[in-house]
């Protein structure tokens, strides 16, 4: 049977306190040697300043501390450790770290660093076959990356499988249709709260809030088939909103979309971000997502060109040259 302090006397309940102060005061000096020796294998297994070698992590989800150094323009990538006020260290952030990926002995993705924080709209553009959607895959857990890190508000989710990405708020909607045709919209969507919310009634009421929200309520008892293709991204996107995620990645979303219905997926994108919500796009289509994102990184042949804004991006010589 346990006991509680105020059953103590004063003496032995200030004895029970002092224990307590020097237990918490001991945790704090262990967990200060464990990250000191997790930062000295960082250290020493990093081939460069800026370059992690991504050891098997001592705790999946353990934010580590850490100083940054200037990748482009840009604080991105780590080389030593110390205050957690950097891009990718704090709340708010999804981080990717010098990460690498080869096929077969070719190399796909080389070194690709990027961040996107809350509320904000990035770009990953380049032509078919820079490497975009195999980032895409590695961010989601997909695929697992050769080498480099991917952070998700401070936290180390390198190691941790697609699932518990997806519970902790990555949400991802590739480019092929990824809703369930035989379902009525409404069904596709209850499909998603039926795990993520609890109680019939809460459901029903996030169902009807989702629907209302994206304009697809006279659609409900719609077969997802007989949707269009701007119908169908709106059914996809409340349904991944279903799983109230922090980020979402979006694969090549104007693809197989009419010309008038670009327009309406540009909204749908500025609504995310209106939520909260931080947004990576994928696209080859430069027009339309530059006018859309916040900012923009380039990849060609698996490598960050640069990152910038669209004026940065259009005014950039190299840049014109090999994709514009």
């Amino acid at each position: 049977m346990g006991v509680s302090d105020h059953h103590l006397d004063p003496e032995s309940a200030s004895k029970l306190s002092g224990k307590h102060q020097q237990l918490d005061q001991d945790f704090d000096e262990f967990e200060f040697d464990l990250n000191h020796v997790f930062a000295e294998e960082l250290r020493e297994t990093a081939k460069e300043p800026g370059e992690i070698a991504a050891p098997e992590p001592k705790d999946a989800l353990k934010p580590i501390t850490g100083k940054v150094t200037r990748y482009r323009s840009r604080w991105l990538s780590w080389s030593g450790f110390g205050r957690r006020n950097k891009v990718g260290q704090e709340e708010g952030w999804l981080a990717v770290e010098n990460i690498g990926k080869t096929y077969k002995r070719r190399p796909v993705v080389r070194g690709v660093s990027l961040a996107v924080r809350r509320g904000e709209s990035v770009g990953l553009l380049g032509p078919n076959g820079a490497g975009k959607t195999t980032v895409f895959y590695i961010i989601t857990g997909l695929i697992a990356a050769d080498y480099g890190q991917i952070r998700l508000d401070g936290h180390d989710i390198t190691r941790l499988p697609m699932y518990r990405r997806a519970r902790l708020g990555i949400g991802y909607l590739p480019q092929e249709a990824s809703i369930f045709r035989g379902m009525t919209v409404e069904d596709n969507i209850r499909s998603v709260l039926e795990v993520t919310v609890s109680g019939r009634k809460e459901r029903r009421r996030e169902l009807d809030s989702l629907l209302e929200e994206f304009n697809i309520e006279k659609l409900r008892k719609v077969p997802a088939i007989a949707l269009s293709g701007g119908e169908r991204r709106r059914c996809e996107i409340a349904r991944a909103l279903a799983s109230k995620p922090s980020f979402m990645l979006l694969d090549e979303p104007f693809a197989g979309i009419d010309p008038i219905a670009v327009g309406d997926i540009q909204n749908l994108v500025r609504h995310l971000t209106a939520r909260g919500i931080g947004v990576l796009i994928t696209d080859h289509n430069v027009r339309e997502t530059l006018g859309l994102i916040d900012r923009a990184y380039i990849i060609h042949s698996g490598e960050v060109l640069m990152e910038g804004t669209a004026d940065d991006i259009v005014a950039n010589a190299d840049v014109r040259r090999l994709y514009l």
